[in-house]
């Protein structure tokens, strides 16, 4: 153990174990642990480092606006903030407004109290949905492993199947303030829901005059080859959160929202100190230039399917599937030995996910290689043979966390054909939520 990961666990609490390796640099998708080992960083910090380590558009943005003006609060307006929240706005190609924050789970929180400014109480997620770990985003997340030990949660949340239009059309009435859902649930094994469903969330909700509340933290940004994951179902929702690879690595999160859920919050009702700090917004407006300019989404498709082709193309038995999305993808296995592949790969010089204990997670700078995406392919099946051989997974489910049930490994349930009509939202009113 080195001295630094030594230090590590003598210091810092707990929760997150003590990790096996210490990083001290980066550039691209590439980083160096204290040894001065490189390792390809198929992980991109969870789907942060869009444009890998040390990325020249990034540093050079940083580095000139934090010696220009750095923290200002939102008592005063900055250019870099208004300029990301007009570019984003502008990449959703819909009029309206966004409140900006520090995180996934700031973003979430602040979808939650937007909806409850519709008046209503209720709230719809999905089952092995993830939304963050502060109390309101855990209470919209379907993990019980996470959210038991904190019960009671606030709100009145319905989990319901993911993927399953029946459970959904059967849990939102009226009384429903929003619908929050995933394109693709990262955090549960990179699940990917059957097509439509989105679409028939969009004609679920609007039919209540329920919000749909699209939780793109993860799918966000380009990493599917979209800017946003539900362009390419063409949905239009009310609210879109984002963080993870906005900031390309620094703390940024924001919550965008259309039509009449645009106006929800109104002065008092929401706030952050740091959401929206000028350095983070430069660093993001950075990204989203270089994502822009250098074609990356074309890249994103091509190097997605790349990798998936060339894992597929193996035909280990090990391997059950893969699923996802351009550079979000799951490689799923038949038994939950996930972390003996990582470990594996690791001391291969790749690093990757064992997001559930049957399934890698893969989710890498936008900007990683063909040469290095083919590096790892050829690494993959001398780590897939090192996995041990007693544990199995029962066919049809995906391995968990410890301490949870098995879930459903995919969404299967089949989407009504109405579903490909949506009709416009019904607007939302904004009274006071009673106390």
């Amino acid at each position: 153990m080195s001295t630094l990961v030594r230090r590590w666990g003598a210091t810092m609490m707990d929760n997150y174990g003590t990790p096996p390796l210490a990083l001290v640099s980066g550039a691209g998708a590439v980083v160096v642990d204290e040894t001065g080992r490189e390792y390809v960083d198929l992980l991109g910090g969870i789907a942060v480092n869009a444009l890998g380590h040390a990325h020249p558009a990034v540093v050079a943005a940083v580095s000139k606006q934090v010696a220009t003006l750095g923290h200002v609060s939102n008592l005063f307006v900055a250019e870099p903030p208004v300029a990301l929240a007009e570019l984003l706005l502008a990449l959703a190609g819909r009029p309206g407004r966004v409140f900006l924050a520090n995180s996934g789970a700031e973003a979430n929180e602040a979808a939650f109290k937007l909806s409850r400014l519709t008046g209503r109480r209720h709230v719809v997620a999905t089952q092995g949905g993830f939304h963050g770990r502060t109390m309101g985003a855990l209470a919209l997340t379907g993990q019980p492993a996470k959210a038991d030990p904190f019960r009671p949660l606030p709100g009145d949340v319905t989990h319901v199947p993911y993927g399953d239009v029946d459970a959904l059309a059967e849990a939102v009435t009226d009384a429903t303030a929003m619908v929050i859902v995933e394109p693709i649930q990262g955090e549960n094994g990179v699940v990917v829901p059957p097509p439509g469903y989105l679409t028939a969330a969009r004609r679920i909700t609007a039919a209540h005059g329920t919000l749909l509340v699209l939780d793109e933290v993860q799918t966000g940004v380009g990493r599917t080859g979209h800017w946003f994951a539900h362009q390419a179902e063409g949905v239009e929702p009310d609210v879109v959160t984002l963080a993870k690879g906005l900031g390309g690595g620094l703390p940024l999160g924001a919550c965008l929202a259309f039509g009449p859920a645009a106006d929800l919050l109104t002065p008092g009702s929401h706030g952050t100190t740091f959401g929206g700090n000028p350095v983070s917004c430069a660093a993001a407006l950075a990204v989203i230039a270089t994502i822009a300019n250098e074609g990356l989404l074309d890249h994103v498709t091509r190097i997605g399917a790349r990798l998936r082709r060339g894992v597929e193309a193996l035909g280990h038995p090990l391997v059950r599937e893969v699923r996802g999305t351009g550079l979000l993808l799951g490689v799923v296995l038949d038994r939950p030995v996930a972390g003996a592949v990582s470990t594996a790969l690791r001391e291969a010089g790749f690093l990757v996910n064992p997001v559930q204990p049957g399934v890698l997670r893969l989710a890498p700078p936008l900007i990683l290689t063909a040469a290095q995406a083919d590096a790892f392919l050829a690494a993959l099946p001398a780590a897939l043979d090192a996995a041990p051989a007693d544990t199995t997974v029962p066919a049809g489910a995906t391995a968990t966390l410890p301490g949870e049930a098995a879930r459903p490994a995919e969404a299967t349930a089949t989407v009504p054909a109405e579903a490909a009509t949506v009709s416009a939202p019904t607007p939302v009113s904004r009274t006071e939520a009673p106390a």
